[in-house]
């Protein structure tokens, strides 16, 4: 592999759709509860309004929108270019040349079942402490930022 290989400018971006399922599920089961907990009374239905579990799912909910919210105004994403790879999010950005790059490692989380769903990548840089770790599968089309990465790997060692 070259860089010649690299030559086009990938975009990966962060998976949401965890937060979106969770929030579906938990305001599902909010709704569900309302309407259990409520009242049937003559053909009406009356809302009970002090109960601290009903609080507690209200709570569970706002907290889960805000988290989208949050990840949906960070726009966290991967680039990868062949001058080297970028982790940017809405307020900062962190370029690394290729020839910053010491090595690229992947690791299985230990409660994984499958080989390559929670695959760890490992990302050592020249004059930084701590190497800079994500989970490929955080990210859309991990398949191709798996062989992407394999594409920088094969560079940099043959280097």
């Amino acid at each position: 592999m070259t860089t010649e290989d690299l030559n086009t400018k990938n975009d990966f971006k962060f998976n949401l759709s965890f937060y979106y399922k969770s929030n579906i599920i938990y305001f599902v089961v909010f709704v569900l509860y309302l309407v259990i907990r409520g009242e049937f009374v003559e053909d009406s239905f009356t809302l009970v309004i002090h109960d601290p579990v009903l609080y507690f799912l209200a709570l569970v909910v706002i907290f889960s929108i805000v988290a989208l919210l949050y990840n949906i105004l960070l726009n966290k994403h991967i680039e990868i270019t062949d001058k080297g790879i970028s982790f940017i999010n809405r307020f900062k950005e962190r370029r690394f040349e290729l020839s910053q790059i010491v090595f690229i490692k992947y690791f299985r989380q230990r409660r994984s079942t499958r080989y390559k769903r929670f695959r760890l990548v490992r990302i050592k840089i020249a004059n930084r402490m701590r190497p800079i770790m994500f989970r490929i599968s955080d990210y859309e089309n991990e398949d191709d930022l798996y062989n992407k990465l394999q594409d920088i790997k094969t560079i940099i060692e043959g280097n």
